[in-house]
C-alpha cells in the first residue's frame, strides 16, 4: 500500500436538523462563508473540497442522500442559470474565473448514496467500493479550518501519514467543559516530534470523571485534553472494522459511529498516531457554532 493519500470522503448525507428550518430551503452544505483564502463568497462544501485539493488531494467522494445528488451536480457540474445570469457573470472576469474553478472541481468529484441514515459510521461505510483498498482523508462536511502555518491542516496529517504509514488522527488541545461534544483520545508523546502522539485509546464523548482517569496526557495543562479535529488520514483497514460493527450491530445511540471503529482499527494497528493540528476548525453545524464562524474566521 502506497503512503501517499490521494483520495478525500466527505460525508454530506445529513439531514442538517440542527439549523432548522432554513436547511428546509437548502442544504447546510450550501450555506455561504467569506473564504479568508480568497474573500470570495462560497458554500461550505466548495471551502471544503478546496482544502482537500489544496493539499494534495485528487480525487474527492461526496457521501450524499439519494435526493440530493443531483442538488451537489446542479452546482459543481453545471453552468449558472438562467441563461441572463450567466451572460451577466461571463462579462465579469472574476465571476468568470470562478465558474471555471466550480466546473474544473466538479471534474474531480464522486458520489456514493446513503440510502439510510445510519449514523456517521455508516455514512464513511458507503465510499468503501470507490475508495478501492486505499489510504485516504476523511473530512468532515460541516467543518471549515484556519491554519496557522504555510501549510494547510489537512496536509500537516498527510504529510504524517506519509513520513509513517499509519493512520493519523488531527487533534486539538480542548477545555474538559466541552468533552460531551467530542471524541478523546488517550495517548503518549512521541519524543521527536512535540505535536505528534501515540494513541492508546479513543473514546467518543466521554464524561469528565472518565477522561480525568485515563484522558489526561503529560505536558498538557490540567483540565485540557486532545480530542478530534475534523480530519483523519486512515487505512482501507477501517472498512473492516466498520463492516464488523454493522455485521454485529454495533451501536451508539442507535447508530452506527465512526469512533468505534477507529478504536477497533487502532487495537488492529502496530501504531495509530494523533497530530496536534497548527490550526483552527470552525463548525456550521448547530446556529451558535455558525454565528461564531462568520464572526471568527476571517480574523
Amino acid at each position: 500500500m502506497s503512503n501517499k493519500i490521494t483520495k478525500a470522503v466527505i460525508p454530506v448525507a445529513g439531514y442538517g436538523t440542527r439549523l432548522y428550518p432554513a436547511t428546509k430551503v437548502f442544504k447546510k452544505e450550501f450555506f455561504p462563508i467569506i473564504d479568508r483564502e480568497d474573500g470570495y463568497a462560497k458554500p461550505v462544501v466548495q471551502i471544503i473540497i478546496e482544502e482537500a485539493i489544496e493539499s494534495g488531494i485528487e480525487e474527492v467522494c461526496l457521501i450524499v442522500q439519494e435526493e440530493d445528488e443531483k442538488v451537489f451536480r446542479s452546482y459543481f457540474d453545471e453552468p449558472p442559470v438562467p441563461e441572463k445570469l450567466r451572460l451577466k457573470l461571463d462579462s465579469l472576469d472574476w465571476a468568470s474565473k470562478l465558474s471555471k474553478r466550480i466546473l474544473d472541481l466538479g471534474k474531480r468529484i464522486s458520489y456514493a448514496v446513503q440510502e439510510k441514515q445510519e449514523g456517521y459510521g455508516h455514512a464513511v461505510y458507503c465510499a468503501k467500493d470507490w475508495v478501492n483498498d486505499e489510504p485516504f482523508l476523511l473530512m468532515l462536511g460541516d467543518h471549515i479550518y484556519k491554519s496557522y502555518t504555510d501549510k494547510r491542516c489537512a496536509r500537516q496529517i498527510l504529510d504524517m501519514f506519509e513520513k509513517f504509514g499509519n493512520s493519523v488522527i488531527a487533534v486539538q488541545r480542548t477545555p474538559e467543559e466541552f468533552l460531551p461534544l467530542f471524541g478523546t483520545i488517550a495517548a503518549e508523546r512521541c519524543k521527536d516530534n512535540p505535536k505528534l502522539y501515540r494513541i492508546s485509546e479513543i473514546k467518543e464523548k466521554p464524561s469528565i470523571d472518565y477522561a480525568r482517569k485515563h484522558f489526561q496526557i503529560d505536558g498538557l495543562e490540567k483540565g485540557q485534553y486532545l480530542c478530534m479535529f475534523g480530519q483523519y488520514a486512515l487505512t482501507p483497514e477501517l472498512f473492516d472494522c466498520l463492516k464488523y460493527q454493522l455485521d454485529n450491530d454495533i451501536r451508539e445511540k442507535g447508530e452506527i459511529q465512526l469512533t468505534g471503529a477507529l478504536e477497533l482499527l487502532r487495537q488492529d494497528e502496530k501504531d495509530f498516531y494523533a497530530y496536534e493540528t497548527d490550526g483552527k476548525a470552525y463548525d456550521i453545524g448547530i446556529p451558535t457554532a455558525y454565528v461564531k464562524t462568520l464572526r471568527d474566521y476571517l480574523r
